[in-house]
């Protein structure tokens, strides 16, 4: 019973944690209690939670349990929860199931969805925080104002965050049936820990809390992003093995490099609540059998409590498109649907122990008891010859947007109440919204209000007004013609300065591509080196800041950062990014200033082109050899080498006939595979004709099926092949390269190798051994005496090694980068500028060197995009 000289909304405390020796009050035991957190004190000291002030063993989270469920009472109630993943909402949580009450959970963070529920359901007890860093209870009432059907245990939203009254209703078998299947095919093991990167109210990101909690093992509670650098650093400490994602996650660990991270203790990466690309899934999946961690693709709704299908890791680089097989103690069977004749096609119907007791819209239903047998998912399912089932299609317009489970037509309803007449229709990515029209009605006004109502974020949201709404020719809404329409851009834009603010029209400005989207990233367009510098600068204009690895984020992303950040769970502020340069930017900066410093010379420093060769490998890797199927990557490496030949044959077409210097070989870029002497206007464009003929190798090589296979399934592996490969050119056992050694394309090419191998490089062991590839093969490559000269490519290439960003500023960064985007028409223009002006100042002919070869750069960069 509850004390009466107790305030009713007294404010939660959470008690201090006894010794191992003390004894604590066990919670009250319900029938309907769910065992795994009626049993939490069975796992004695192991940790149960790694939190930002400490760990917490299992003892001391059953004595905290306990205590809040002491404070509920043992009449049961319903009890209002806002989510959050903190020790204090754990504990609510874990207290109200152990003791039988009923948990309605939402999320902690929408305060409109948390009254609308508030209001729709009249909760006996509401946990909540107060806004000060505290937890109260407010406990309304001490017996519950509702009649509560035995078996009921928790409530769900069917549709995420969006605040819809219409709840799932879950039993403490069906929590318990749905937590011991996943900890069964997972293998979770008492001394795994995992990761919160899931909102706790989210159906997703509870099932990681429960199955892990009933295998005795620890959960790492953190709000924090998967995007900040404090999120990994806390994960390393704790030594964490698993993480869980949807598809969005993965969008951000591309864009932070998770590739190139060192997570020594990760066992399993599990990834539901939206279907994620098949090249994606073959490509992660790759990448944990390459670093020695499980990929696990998963299939669930609210109403199965969160799990039905996993597809086993072993097949899912040559099944990525299967949502795999049932979990333990689940069974699938396919409902015909009329119009759908395809064998072994239908929906998708699923049995099971966690499937719910049904649905509840108002609090009578609350008292109801199993209006549900099995589940109709609404997905239209196929099962493969080899047993596995593929998710085809949708029988409703129901749709599944970064994980919650979205009905257009409700959106369609709120926008009405608002007086906006539209249509709305909805894909796994992103929801699209066209209305009339109409006064100060734009798409960014659209876009708000339909975040606001939802629970999405506004880059989830393509909105367009129309003077007419699209419809067929009976008359209904045509759904097909409101995605098409969503698609198109509006007019772009302006802020201050006359600058456009529409970073779709930027991207498709300087790639020259008109099917620029939202969900578009730099390399998905098709950029390469020659244009990444370019559109860095003109990003850095218009947003005033970078993130890292912004080429493979979506410009949804770039446009807004923060909504990002809080759809992927960060409720924390955004930390300021730092100045930096990437450092293969700052490399072919620095390298060309070099090149032509030291021809004119201003100073004697070589080295810069040998250097530029490697970043050139390393940029190859990073644009070329994507996730994209062979044929648009063949596409994409032949525009590039024509990107690079066509310019420099015109420039030397042009120098053949003001100087007389060069010869046809020269013109056609062939003086290497021709020269017989060591004449030096012969020799000038070396590095331009190694760099045609390396990617033209290349291209035929990755043509090869089976070569291109061997490069996605082992990158590193291939990669330091090609640079043994090289090193067998680099020492020319058989005396090919006998003029201009160091110049011969095939003693250069292990350095293009080890600049791809550096981009494919996962570990500090691999970087090693380039690194004394590096030490090994660069000193005798030139001329005796020029020490200096291996120096620089040394370090040089161990900086693109080793370290990702230089510190440095804005006009730096500004000055590098119109460097490093024009260093390769600098490097065909220079020989024929500063002869000119070298005798009068050998700066002021350095100077103008870059500035005529940046100017080149303008004008061969637009005409070739205009022809590739």
């Amino acid at each position: 019973m509850l004390d009466p000289s107790r305030p009713l909304s007294a404010p939660l405390t959470l008690p201090t944690p006894r010794t191992a020796s003390t004894s604590f009050p066990s919670p009250p035991v319900r029938r309907r209690g769910v065992p795994f957190a009626r049993d939490l004190a069975s796992y004695g000291e192991r940790t149960a939670l790694i939190t930002p002030s400490g760990e917490v063993s299992y003892r001391a989270l059953a004595e905290r349990v306990a205590a809040t469920a002491e404070r509920l009472g043992t009449t049961r109630r319903l009890v209002l929860l806002a989510g959050a993943n903190r020790a204090d909402a754990l504990v609510v949580h874990l207290a109200a199931l152990a003791a039988g009450h009923p948990v309605l959970l939402v999320p902690g963070d929408s305060t409109g969805t948390l009254d609308a529920l508030t209001a729709a359901y009249d909760p006996d007890v509401v946990a909540r925080p107060d806004g000060h860093g505290s937890w109260t209870l407010d406990e309304r009432r001490p017996e519950s104002a509702h009649t509560l059907h035995p078996d009921l245990a928790l409530l769900l939203s069917t549709s995420g965050s969006t605040g819809s009254p219409k709840l799932v209703r879950l039993t403490a078998d069906n929590l318990q049936a749905n937590a011991e299947s996943i900890a069964t095919y997972l293998d979770i093991r008492d001394t795994d820990r995992a990761a919160t990167t899931l909102p706790m109210h989210y159906c997703y990101g509870l099932s990681v809390i429960h199955s892990h909690l009933l295998r005795g093992a620890g959960l790492i509670l953190t709000e924090r992003s998967v995007a900040d650098a404090d999120f990994w650093e806390e994960f390393r400490a704790a030594r964490g093995t698993s993480l869980a994602g949807v598809p969005y996650t993965f969008d951000l660990f591309d864009r932070i490099g998770f590739e190139r991270m060192r997570l020594p203790h990760l066992r399993y990466v599990t990834q539901a609540g939206g279907r994620l690309a098949p090249e994606r899934v073959g490509h992660y999946a790759e990448l944990g059998r390459r670093a020695g961690w499980d990929l696990f693709v998963m299939y669930g709704q609210t109403e199965a409590t969160a799990r039905m299908a996993y597809l086993p890791p072993a097949r899912a680089v040559e099944r990525p498109q299967a949502v795999g097989v049932p979990i333990p103690g689940g069974s699938f069977r396919l409902r015909p649907v009329d119009g759908i004749d395809e064998p072994d096609t239908g929906e998708l119907v699923y049995s099971g122990p966690n499937v719910m007791l049904g649905y509840a819209e108002t609090p009578a239903d609350l008292a109801l008891g199993r209006t549900v047998e099995e589940l109709r998912t609404g997905d239209i399912a196929r099962r493969a010859p080899d047993g596995l089932y593929e998710i085809v299609g949708r029988r409703t317009r129901f749709t599944k947007i970064l994980g919650l489970r979205i009905d257009p037509q409700r959106v369609e309803a709120i926008l009405e109440e608002h007086g906006i007449h539209a249509f709305c229709a909805g894909d796994d990515d992103t929801l699209a919204v066209v209305t009339i029209s109409a006064g100060r009605v734009d798409a960014a006004h659209i876009r708000r209000l339909v975040a606001d109502s939802c629970g999405l974020p506004p880059r989830a949201i393509q909105a367009r007004t129309v003077p007419e709404l699209p419809r067929l020719a009976s008359g209904k809404p045509d759904y097909e013609a409101v995605r098409r329409l969503a698609r198109e851009p509006e007019a772009p834009p302006t802020r201050h300065g006359g600058k456009t603010d529409d970073l779709c029209a930027l991207y498709a400005e300087i790639l020259d591509r008109a099917d620029v989207t939202e969900d578009s990233s730099f390399v998905s367009l098709g950029g390469d080196s020659l244009s990444y510098v370019e559109m860095s600068l003109r990003l850095e204009e218009t947003l005033g800041e970078l993130p890292t690895d912004w080429h493979t984020t979506p410009i949804r992303d770039l446009r807004d950062p923060d909504a990002a950040r809080r759809r992927d769970g960060s409720t924390g502020p955004r930390r300021p990014l730092r100045r930096t340069l990437e450092t293969g930017i700052a490399l072919r900066a620095m390298g060309i200033v070099l090149v032509v410093g030291s021809h004119i010379p201003v100073f004697t420093v070589q080295g810069g082109a040998h250097v530029l060769l490697g970043v050139a490998g390393f940029n190859f890797a990073r644009f070329h050899l994507t996730a994209h199927e062979r044929q648009e990557r063949l596409r994409r490496l032949r525009r590039s080498i024509a990107r690079i030949a066509v310019p420099s044959i015109v420039w030397i077409t042009f120098a053949l006939l003001l100087t007389r210097e060069y010869d046809l070989a020269n013109v056609v870029l062939a003086n290497s595979l021709f020269a017989q002497d060591n004449s030096d206007p012969e020799w000038r464009y070396w590095f331009v004709e190694a760099l045609v003929y390396f990617l033209t190798g290349l291209t035929v090589l990755l043509a090869m099926p089976l070569l291109d296979r061997a490069e996605r399934h082992s990158p590193f592996g291939f990669s330091l092949a090609l640079v043994a490969l090289g090193l067998v050119g680099r020492y020319d056992p058989w005396g090919l390269a006998h003029i201009r050694h160091h110049l011969s394309p095939t003693v250069v090419f292990f350095l293009f190798a080890l600049g791809w191998a550096a981009a494919r490089a996962r570990t500090a062991a691999q970087r090693l051994l380039l690194t004394a590839v590096l030490l090994v093969a660069v000193p005798g490559l030139f001329p005796e005496g020029q020490t200096l000269r291996s120096s620089i490519v040394v370090g040089g290439l161990g900086l693109l090694l080793w370290i990702p960003a230089l510190p440095s500023v804005d006009p730096l960064n500004r000055i590098a980068g119109i460097l490093a985007g024009s260093s390769l028409y600098i490097y065909l223009t220079h020989f024929h500028v500063y002869p000119y002006l070298r005798d009068h100042s050998p700066v002021l002919a350095l100077l103008v060197s870059l500035v005529f070869g940046v100017a080149y750069g303008a004008v061969a960069t637009r005409l070739t995009r205009r022809l590739f």
